[in-house]
């Protein structure tokens, strides 16, 4: 069984109940998330040994997080224990034209201001076959991009494979500090992941004849842009995740991966949204999960474009199916029918 090593921050998510704003809402549902645990959830369902590593107060709040992990099988045994709080963020949904709104509240949170001599990352990659982290991690801080280059010169070392999800986010930091950060980062990446903007926003590659704004994309310009992000950092494959929104609840959701030779587009499904939140990292999740299980080019992009559109049918961060629904999905049974 392949052992897949994730590194991130892991968030407590608070939101109003069904559509309500912030401001009308008298009650919050209380529930954990966080892009690279998001992943490791996601490979845990499909049977294979994946690890998250973070740091997390030792306090009851702090252990909640953790056993929000441990219930679905994700190894936390490398996670340090210290620090004030938890970082949070606030999720108003989005409706019909409405979107949605994040707002976080994760300044001084453990893994914020943890310390690079805190992980001992030749110990944590024993046994590792991939490493994955996302643009959102070196984004907290100096001292945690300086853990996540420590961690990818250490998988390097180890022969590990590496994936990135851009994931810019600009409450977190300006295009300027993630381009320099990222740059230095990506050269020890194979697989990378992005979206329609991430590789505009942190690079400054854009696709041609494309407004994603009007819910408008053009194939070759993507082409494009994984053309020159590998020619640029050497990766092995990129991965772009391609959405056309129509409304918060209606999306066409699809993607493509590009292997050094060939441009390989998923079907496209039309989905109706029950939360969209994760839908990337269920995307990275069923990337690595196909390529360390050998799946080829166009099988790994339609397993794991199937494995994101059914997390958007999934309430919370963490993506609740299995490898057996996502095949389904992915060969072509899309009804939605009463399974008896």
């Amino acid at each position: 069984m392949a052992k897949i090593v994730t590194f991130g921050e892991l968030m407590i998510r608070l939101q109003p109940f069904n559509y309500e704003r912030f401001i009308q809402a008298s009650n919050l549902a209380f529930s954990f998330g966080g892009g690279e645990a998001n992943v490791a959830v996601s490979l845990a369902g499909f049977g294979m040994d994946a690890a998250f590593v973070s740091k997390l107060p030792a306090h009851a709040i702090g252990q909640a997080a953790v056993n929000s992990l441990r219930r679905y099988g994700v190894d936390t045994s490398d996670i340090v224990r210290g620090g004030e709080r938890v970082g949070i963020y606030f999720n108003e949904k989005g409706a019909s034209q409405r979107p949605s709104v994040c707002i976080y509240d994760r300044a001084h949170s453990a893994i914020a201001e943890a310390q690079p001599e805190e992980f001992d990352w030749d110990s944590i990659f024993k046994g590792a076959d991939w490493f994955h982290f996302t643009g959102i991690t070196p984004a907290l801080g100096e001292n945690v991009a300086a853990m996540c280059e420590q961690a990818c010169i250490a998988a390097k070392k180890r022969g590990i494979t590496i994936s990135c999800d851009l994931n810019y986010r600009g409450k977190l930091w300006s295009r300027e500090q993630a381009g320099k950060t990222m740059r230095k980062l990506c050269k020890y990446v194979d697989v990378c992941i992005s979206n329609e903007e991430d590789a505009k926003d942190v690079f400054g590659i854009a696709a041609e004849a494309s407004d994603i704004t009007a819910g408008t994309l053009n194939r070759k310009g993507y082409e494009s842009v994984a053309r020159q992000l590998m020619e640029q950092f050497g990766f092995q494959k990129v991965a772009i995740t391609l959405r056309e929104s129509k409304s918060a609840f209606d999306n066409d959701w699809s993607a493509m991966l590009y292997d050094g030779e060939n441009y390989c587009f998923s079907k496209k499904y039309a989905l109706h949204i029950v939360d969209r939140i994760g839908g990337g990292d269920s995307f990275g999740a069923g990337l690595i999960y196909s390529l360390l299980s050998g799946k080829n080019t166009r099988e790994a992009v339609e397993f794991a474009v199937a494995a994101s559109a059914l997390k958007h049918a999934v309430e919370g961060d963490y993506n609740m199916v299995g490898v057996a629904e996502v095949e389904k999905l992915a060969g072509g049974d899309g009804s939605g029918r009463v399974q008896r």
